[in-house]
């Protein structure tokens, strides 16, 4: 078990860089191809999932102050509902983050055969590359947690300057008839924003991962509400300027087939500007697998310092970083990586992205609940946004379809062995105690 840091030396700017780096990622660079189908249908599928992320981050941020310890919703869960619900919320989210793993891995081997095309149509060398990029990643997580908020706080920087630069090209070049000639699904509006909604979710993932570490936040009172605040209202403000920038940039009948979509935005610039953009989607993809893994390792540790997970994930290196946590989700998601080489990238891509998706709105939803229960009867401002926070990760819930409902209900039935350990385990510590 390490040592309670006697420091805080994160702030407020430190905090968003995280929520904005745990979040730009993967995300932003595939989710256009996914989303082209829905045609104009997917902006409404952006600023949906935006409101209700912006409610689940305020309430998030809330609970922060209420439960001031490390390990994010499984923490707050807990003081609300008791240990094994407190265990799901954080076994859940972890399994989500778990499987973004392979998802961001796939991301950024698509844009990596942008740059060397035979890539594309070779699934074992997409294979290779996705298990060579996590493991990379991994031993520099491993290096310690100073290091690696380093390199996620660099990282998500760079991240935003291609972005940026596909936004005013755009600008420049685009127009906005483009929009006008998109085709819509043939089904109706309501189910198409619900698939949109679960889809665009995926994106918003990571919200929480400011709140993982409370313990090293100065001022986490104030300083964790405004942070992760304002890091959702920055990526949905880019997430749904890019979604209009790739749509007037790439006809819809290539932009479905991409998978490098703002590579394909840039093409009219020639092989240097789709380089930049390829490259910055590599930075960015990187740092967002990083930040993934950063939060795999902290709220394992963070579970196990709070006695809901096994004391084998409270293990660390000299340089404080979770070892055990850390290798456990590297190795898992590479197998997931293995196991979905024969669907080829995009196929893969989506699988794990609605898995990972709806994972995570599970402890969302639940953090919902224990911020009503919390604020029922003294705060109606607080139970309104409990009560949106909830309906909506309950509606995107709904969006995931039976095989993905069914797939996560077998994941979260895989966690109560290790639930049962980890309660074994307390109860032998404090009958030793005794």
């Amino acid at each position: 078990m390490g040592e309670v840091p006697t420091s805080r030396p994160i702030g407020f700017w430190g905090i968003w860089a995280l929520t904005v780096g745990a979040m730009v990622g993967s995300g932003i660079f595939l989710l256009p191809a996914v989303l082209a189908p829905f045609g104009v249908y997917a902006l409404a599928g952006w600023l949906v999932t935006g409101a209700g992320a912006m409610c689940i981050a305020v309430v998030i941020g809330k609970l922060a102050v209420r439960s001031p310890r490390s390990g994010g919703p499984a923490v707050f869960v807990k003081d609300a509902f008791g240990r094994f619900a407190g265990f799901m919320a954080g076994w859940s989210l972890w399994v989500s983050f778990v499987i973004a793993v392979p998802a961001i891995a796939m991301a950024f081997v698509g844009y990596a055969g942008s740059l060397y095309p035979d890539l594309s149509n070779n699934n074992f060398a997409q294979m290779a590359v996705g298990l060579v990029v996590i493991w990379s990643l991994t031993f520099i997580a491993l290096k310690g947690v100073k290091e690696a908020a380093l390199a996620t706080i660099v990282l998500t920087m760079l991240k935003l300057l291609p972005l940026i630069f596909v936004i005013g090209l755009a600008i420049v070049v685009g127009s906005p008839k483009e929009l006008l000639a998109l085709d819509v699904p043939e089904t109706s509006f309501f189910p198409s924003l619900a698939a949109t909604a679960l889809l665009t979710m995926w994106a918003f993932l990571g919200l929480e991962a400011g709140v993982v570490s409370t313990d090293a936040v100065a001022d986490p009172q104030r300083t964790l509400p405004r942070a992760v605040s304002l890091g959702v209202l920055t990526v949905m403000s880019i997430y749904v300027l890019i979604t209009l920038a790739t749509m007037v940039l790439v006809p819809q009948n290539i932009l479905m087939n991409s998978e490098a979509p703002l590579v394909d935005a840039t093409r009219s610039l020639g092989r240097a500007g789709f380089t930049i953009v390829a490259v910055g989607a590599l930075v960015s993809t990187a740092g967002a697998l990083l930040a993934a893994l950063f939060v795999i390792g902290h709220l394992a540790f963070g579970m196990a310092q709070d006695g809901i997970a096994p004391q084998f994930f409270a293990r660390q290196r000299p340089g404080g970083a979770p070892a055990a946590a850390l290798v456990v989700g590297a190795s898992i998601g590479s197998v997931l990586v293995l196991l979905n080489a024969t669907e080829g990238l995009l196929g893969a891509f989506t699988f794990l992205l609605m898995m990972s998706t709806a994972t995570a709105l599970l402890p969302y939803f639940l953090c919902a609940l224990a911020e009503l229960k919390h604020s029922w009867g003294s705060s109606r401002g607080w139970i309104t946004l409990a009560f949106v926070s909830a309906m909506y990760s309950f509606f995107a819930l709904v969006g995931s379809g039976f095989v993905v409902l069914m797939w996560g209900g077998i994941l979260l039935c895989a966690g109560i062995p290790v639930y049962w350990l980890a309660d074994r385990e307390q109860k032998v510590m404090a009958i030793a105690h005794e």
